[in-house]
């Protein structure tokens, strides 16, 4: 009987496990993941701390005997390293998994910054149920809350924090909010926005240590002081950090299983070792757009890897289309959306558009839109993510656009109907 091992127990292993059951009913399936919760969604999170949903409402699936009506097998334990030569992971609890396919869905995890203090009470990352739990019993109305990075991750935080009333203080060292999505002038439109919400943003800035006060001794009576490298000086009952994620692949180092930034896999969601495969936050796959491997750290992504590459576990052979960035994002009530190559190629042309508080960018290589980004244009979500995802040949749409960049939709209508592309624009219309 094939015995698949699943290291991981966040959504991408869940419906890989799951995917798996419905293809080979018969089949041995371990599920590993290193928290005593039922599996859970970390997007989820935020909508715990703003308080629409509770713990519950995390979870992945409801049932608590899910699981076992699958017969699927659940560990509660770390993978520490995998044998390739035997077919074996080892776990942190001593003992050792063989597996004939082996799924590596691990996920990432918070960057902790080397800042003297980090390790202080009052602070968290907001990465698991635990955090927020800690988060939620010192994230009380007027509570002086201090926000490292202003990242993708750091703005949905951030939304969650100012639901709750806080006096909230954000510090990100790039010069602008979203760096790693949004160009200058959609980055400085969304400072704009946060500090016109009572949000103090520090852009530029370090945090360059976090010292405890003991409350009592100091005048602001907060239990941490938080030092910048502008030379402010700032007061907290509570420091989150957000300063990044990456995967959790350390225990591959010496597996012989190939890392770059994550476990790059081939179209099929397989490594290097054959009937070894990678899924999620810590895989790194082929992106059609930028022509390149990324580790695209999204949950739409990180099922659609799971999918597949449980069906090529089952012997099916399913290859994944592609994956592209794709960053939607409400901050504070303000949608920015970022996808593909936003920040252009070489030798590509662009065209941008700023006005009534709302910013346009799109980014050509040839004829076809390689990238984008917007603030304030909701209306254009899914069209700018169906060309670009889509790689439509916009013929002399092209230089309309360049004209007038809000003219999307028109495009879209106009030059995906022949080329496969029309089913979701019908439907966005009709919205």
């Amino acid at each position: 009987m094939t015995h698949h091992v699943i290291l991981g127990a966040g959504p991408a292993g869940v419906i890989a496990a799951e995917t798996i059951r419905k293809h080979a009913p018969h089949d041995r399936i371990t599920l590993v993941g290193d928290e005593t919760e039922p599996p859970y969604s970390r997007m989820a999170i935020p909508y715990l701390l703003i308080g629409n949903i509770d713990e519950r409402g995390t979870y992945l699936r409801k049932t608590a005997d899910h699981f076992k009506r699958l017969n699927v097998t659940q560990v509660t334990a770390r993978a520490e390293s995998v044998d390739v030569s035997v077919r074996q992971v080892v776990l942190d609890n001593g003992s050792r998994l063989d597996f004939d396919t082996l799924l590596i869905a691990t996920g990432s995890r918070p960057v902790r910054p080397p800042i003297p203090g980090i390790d202080s009470a009052g602070v968290h990352p907001c990465w698991t149920l635990e955090d927020a739990r800690a988060i939620m019993a010192l994230a009380q109305p007027g509570a002086r809350v201090l926000q490292m990075g202003a990242g993708f991750i750091g703005c949905i935080i951030m939304e969650a924090l100012a639901s709750r009333g806080v006096k909230l203080s954000v510090v990100e060292m790039g010069d602008r909010m979203v760096p790693r999505m949004m160009g200058p002038v959609a980055g400085g439109m969304i400072r704009n926005w946060c500090e016109a919400k009572g949000v103090r943003v520090f852009t530029g800035a370090k945090v360059e240590a976090i010292v405890p006060t003991g409350g009592a001794h100091d005048t602001t009576d907060a239990h941490l002081q938080v030092r910048l490298s502008t030379g402010d000086k700032i007061a907290a009952d509570l420091v989150i950090s957000a300063t990044g994620v990456k995967p959790c692949i350390d225990f591959l180092q010496h597996s012989g299983i190939t890392c770059l930034q994550g476990v790059l896999t081939d179209e099929h969601l397989q490594t290097n070792v054959p009937g070894i495969y990678a899924a999620g936050d810590c895989a790194e796959a082929f992106d059609k757009v930028s022509g390149t491997t990324i580790v695209s750290a999204i949950q739409p992504n990180a099922a659609e890897q799971a999918r597949v590459a449980a069906l090529n576990m089952v012997g099916q052979h399913t290859a994944l289309k592609g994956v592209t960035q794709i960053n939607v994002l409400d901050t504070l009530g303000l949608i920015s959306a970022s996808f593909g190559n936003w920040q252009g190629v070489s030798g590509g042309e662009h065209a941008e558009l700023t006005a009534d508080g709302r910013h346009l960018s799109l980014q050509f290589k040839d004829d076809v839109l390689v990238g984008c980004n917007s603030v304030g244009w909701t209306e254009h979500v899914g069209v700018m993510r169906g060309l670009v995802e889509g790689q439509v040949r916009l013929g002399a749409w092209k230089d309309k656009l360049r004209q007038d960049p809000t003219r999307l939709m028109d495009a879209y209508l106009a030059c995906a109907q022949g080329q496969g592309q029309w089913s979701g624009a019908t439907d966005h219309r009709r919205r």
